[in-house]
């Protein structure tokens, strides 16, 4: 299947996802906790990365599937194609306040991205970048993201790395014109996609940051680990998103001042 086939076709899935998730929310949810309390799962993920997955192995039985919710096995290597899923990225803010969450979908071959979806089901806003041929909002193309710096922006972190002041972010985030925490590092990132926020900073997963590396790629931002290491889809990371001058900025920040 062509690259722009397997576009129009992951458009349709998340069409059909976008009226699932609308239709379920007129509905009691089963929430349960995962780690901690605020780290929720209910039964519309699982109903969503499911329905992925089924989706996904219908049309391609040999791929394989990264998902946050654990339906499918676990990838035991990236070698040919990986579809990575976060069906509802902020599920606190899905269930709390039926807003502010969105749809992740990412497509790799052999450890490089391909496809990147995000979307905003609530305001229909869908962010896509195919490698190689831009990234688009809706059916817009977007442009190469203006390269501002910290001073000129909005920092979205965190709260408990802002708190701590983990490798220096806090004081890093404070030189900015000001902070803000979202709840949802698909929309965090889709704001500095958008120019809205110069930065992004979280500890995060795969299924997190996968659709958001291609998506930078083509627009010229930056995301990076900030613990040293390379970007793997295998392990959960301190990630900076962030344009280049923002990221530079960070790495010659003296954590003893």
């Amino acid at each position: 299947m062509q690259s722009e086939q397997l576009v129009l076709l992951i458009k349709d899935w998340l069409e059909e996802v976008s009226q699932l998730i609308k239709t379920r929310l007129s509905d009691p949810l089963i929430v349960e906790e995962k780690s901690n309390r605020s780290d929720l799962v209910t039964n519309v993920d699982k109903e969503v990365e499911t329905f992925f997955v089924t989706k996904i192995k219908e049309s391609f039985p040999e791929d394989k599937i990264l998902g946050e919710e654990g339906i499918c096995d676990k990838v035991a290597d990236f070698s040919g194609r990986v579809w990575v899923i976060d069906p509802i990225d902020g599920t606190l803010n899905f269930v709390k306040q039926q807003e502010n969450f969105c749809t992740m979908l990412a497509v790799y071959e052999d450890g490089i991205g391909q496809l990147g979806f995000i979307y905003e089901i609530m305001t229909d806003e869908l962010l896509w970048a195919a490698k190689g041929k831009g990234a688009y909002l809706n059916s817009k193309r977007i442009e190469e993201v203006k390269d501002r710096t910290l001073s000129e922006g909005i920092v979205s972190i965190n709260t408990r790395l802002f708190l701590e002041d983990t490798l220096g972010l806090q004081k890093f985030a404070l030189n900015s014109l000001a902070v803000r925490m979202t709840g949802c590092a698909g929309l965090a990132f889709k704001e500095v996609v958008k120019g809205n926020f110069v930065a992004y900073v979280s500890r995060i997963q795969p299924w997190d940051y996968a659709a958001a590396r291609v998506i930078f790629e083509e627009v010229g931002l930056e995301l990076i680990n900030l613990t040293g290491k390379s970007l793997e889809l295998d392990e959960k990371v301190i990630a900076m998103g962030a344009t280049p001058a923002v990221y530079a900025e960070y790495v010659k920040q003296d954590p003893a001042q």
